[in-house]
């Protein structure tokens, strides 16, 4: 069945080309059961990463590259408060897909 991980970050001030760049280089296709990534924009220094995965396990083998990753951005990003961290990351299984 079809996962998803979905993370909300946020940048430091003058940061945003950087992270943008930085996922650009992100290879996410060369990961075993990836099927799609998106960077959103979802409001002032904020983004929220989504991967779209063959399965639960695809997604679990995966987080080694993912952490790898996410420890590239670390320097650039704020905590995001309330003892969150840096990340708020979600996964799970998709209940229901309605489009194409």
């Amino acid at each position: 069945m079809t996962a998803m991980n979905v993370v909300h970050m946020r940048v430091k001030p003058g940061m945003e080309a950087e992270f943008v760049r930085l996922h650009q280089d992100f290879d996410m296709k060369s990961l075993r059961g990836g099927r799609n990534f998106w960077l959103v924009k979802s409001g002032d220094r904020s983004f929220v990463v989504i991967g779209e995965w063959d399965s639960t396990e695809a997604l679990v083998a995966a987080r080694p590259a993912m952490i790898a990753n996410l420890d590239r951005l670390r320097p650039i990003l704020e905590d995001l408060g309330g003892g969150r961290g840096v990340t708020e990351p979600w996964s799970g299984e998709v209940a229901l897909h309605l489009g194409q």
